[in-house]
């Protein structure tokens, strides 16, 4: 019975040492950061954003380059011709900066939600109201005023170019056809146009 005593003391010693060195410090996340951030940004878009005519000439200029941040899948399917490529979630100062060396650099930003006719490369990101989700027809008849959310890749690409420094964004502004013969593709699951 002593042996057991002893050896439950020693559990629960281990065990309470154990516990106490898994205190953590806070994670690297601040939503005031994020708040201050979107502020600042907000009125630098506002100023930015470019139609398609405005985009295509101005990514013919030096020191310019157009930028994807879709995922790698996606974007090895389809992209504008000649964009360079970083994943959102591969955003590091250390990662932009082996893309975009230059804080002058003049990037031109992109996402699913600037191109129609292609959903599944091209997939809108769009929060749709709970009710149309649900598929209850009762609730969407009485609540059809409520508006979609808008989750375009744009916002927080900018936000976090920004936030790391690049002041020279220029956002994409319009929904294009990824027919329009203004605009090449290039990709896996691109043909040439005659």
């Amino acid at each position: 019975m002593k042996k057991l005593v002893i050896v439950s003391m020693v559990v629960l010693v281990a065990s309470t040492a154990l516990a106490q060195g898994n205190n953590y410090p806070p994670a690297k996340v601040s939503f005031h950061d994020f708040k201050e951030l979107v502020a600042a940004v907000e009125p630098h878009r506002a100023e930015r954003l470019v139609d398609l005519d405005t985009f295509l000439k101005m990514s013919q200029e030096p020191n310019t380059i157009i930028f994807d941040s879709r995922s790698d899948f996606r974007y090895n399917r389809i992209h504008v011709k000649g964009a360079k490529h970083l994943s959102f979630t591969d955003f590091t100062q250390e990662n932009l900066g082996k893309i975009i060396p230059s804080f002058d650099t003049r990037i031109l930003i992109y996402c699913n939600n600037n191109f129609e006719g292609n959903q599944t490369d091209f997939a809108s990101k769009i929060a749709l109201p709970a009710f149309i989700r649900s598929g209850d027809p009762v609730t969407a008849q009485f609540q059809v005023q409520e508006k979609p959310r808008m989750m375009a890749l744009n916002i927080p690409t900018y936000v976090n170019l920004f936030g790391y420094g690049y002041r020279n964004v220029y956002e994409l502004a319009e929904l294009v056809d990824v027919n329009d013969p203004r605009i090449e593709f290039e990709g896996s699951i691109v043909t040439k146009r005659e």
